[in-house]
């Protein structure tokens, strides 16, 4: 996880768009489980990012994303990282930075929180791993008790659960969207994240979270007011 909880959360001052055609389903819904209740799985959402990255060729990597100061470089370098952070978050472990004794999972001091330049050249096999780590780490209903540290800061765990969610479904929409790739998040996930936007976002924008809103009509569809909700522009194309 980086130093800062904006760097993990949707880079919401990034537009971003919502016209996904036939897509692979990415979602989840509370479940029982032994040692308690997960309220959402993140699994599928996972899923549906790993399912993505077989159509990120070698020469999309300069391309444009919703994201106006990450082109697909250094939007997977923040996967690579946000999945991390987000791992540690869950399991309550400390995660130490690259460049302080720590091994490749981790951000420089100092550095741009996620470029091109940092992508680790096996993101092709590391990501997938840790998308499936990132899943199986909130899969304990361990990790929705008590709070949780990312970035420095900390919030109930539940509710950094749901931030985690909504890196994942965001960012997965934004690679899509960059790439040329169809993908639309289930109901369940869509429904658990726009709760959380709805009652964070403004127009005005949260510093260090959310850019101002873009206007979404109430009658689109509750993914696109999603988007809508964290600065994208559901009518975004490279």
């Amino acid at each position: 996880m980086t130093d800062d909880i904006s760097d993990i959360q949707p880079e919401h001052h990034h537009p971003g768009n919502g016209d996904m055609g036939e897509k692979p389903v990415i979602g989840g819904t509370a479940e029982e489980v032994e040692g308690g209740v997960v309220p959402i799985d993140l699994g599928p959402a996972t899923r549906g990012v790993a399912a993505l990255l077989d159509g990120v060729t070698d020469a999309l990597l300069p391309a444009r994303t919703p994201c106006a100061e990450y082109p697909v470089a250094a939007l997977l370098d923040h996967l690579m990282d946000l999945t991390v952070a987000f791992r540690h978050a869950a399991r309550k472990t400390e995660w130490i930075p690259r460049g302080s004794g720590g091994g490749a999972e981790s951000t420089p001091p100092g550095a741009p929180r996620a470029s091109a330049g940092r992508l680790d050249p096996r993101w092709r096999d590391l990501l997938p791993r840790r998308l499936d780590e990132l899943a199986a780490a909130w899969r304990d209903p361990a990790a929705w008790t008590g709070t949780a540290e990312a970035g420095g800061v900390t919030l109930p765990a539940e509710a950094m659960g749901i931030v985690a969610l909504d890196e994942v479904l965001i960012h997965g929409w934004d690679l899509a969207r960059a790439t040329g790739q169809p993908y639309e998040p289930d109901r369940g996930s869509v429904e658990a994240v726009f709760g959380m936007l709805e009652e964070t976002a403004s127009e005005e924008g949260v510093a260090g979270m959310f850019g101002p809103a873009v206007t979404v009509p109430d009658d689109a569809p509750l993914w696109d007011r999603a988007l809508g909700l964290t600065g994208r522009d559901p009518s975004w194309t490279p």
